[in-house]
């Protein structure tokens, strides 16, 4: 890993699993976050192709010394790759994953115990590590996630509501009277 593969990148958090490993289609579980970015973020957009194309002259020899030119990048089109979720339009976004732990923290850098303060919705930065990858005929740059920082609530995703916003607080502990 070097400095220029290296990206921070602010967004809004989605299909967050910072604090369990989870296992897709029976593979090794991981710790995944897919960050959705606004298109009008051209600084962090620039940051990200920046540290791709570092990616990929890094990766070189695991191409036998030649950047293929149709390579898979991490970078993704919300509007192409997620048509059907409103939360994606007008975003790209990028996933990460890793199988170690990355740590959680808040806005003062102060570890997040509370795991449900960390939510498919909210808002924060992701430490992303951009690398060159060659398996089984698959071959580009993925992001390799590091660490995790909320920064700000955000309307929960996935259809999920708080538990404050669909009851009241009850008077009377003998509901059932």
């Amino acid at each position: 890993m070097s400095k220029e593969t290296k990206v921070v990148v602010p967004g809004r958090l989605s299909y967050v699993n910072v604090f369990e490993p989870k296992s897709i289609n029976g593979s090794d579980p991981k710790y995944s976050v897919s960050v959705i970015i606004p298109k009008s973020d051209k600084k962090t957009v620039n940051a990200i192709l920046k540290a791709i194309e570092a990616a990929k002259q890094e990766g070189a020899p695991k191409f036998g010394g030649k950047v293929p030119t149709n390579l898979k990048t991490p970078l993704r089109d919300g509007d192409i790759d997620r048509p059907d979720d409103p939360a994606y339009e007008g975003c790209y976004f990028i996933n990460a994953n890793s199988k170690n732990a990355p740590q959680v923290v808040d806005g003062k850098i102060q570890a997040i115990l509370d795991r449900s303060e960390v939510y498919s919705g909210c808002y924060g930065k992701v430490s992303l590590n951009l690398y060159a990858f060659n398996v089984n005929g698959n071959r580009g740059i993925a992001a390799g996630l590091g660490n995790v920082q909320k920064l700000k609530d955000g309307e929960p995703l996935g259809g999920m509501s708080r538990a404050e916003d669909d009851f009241e607080i009850e008077a009377d502990d003998d509901f059932l009277a």
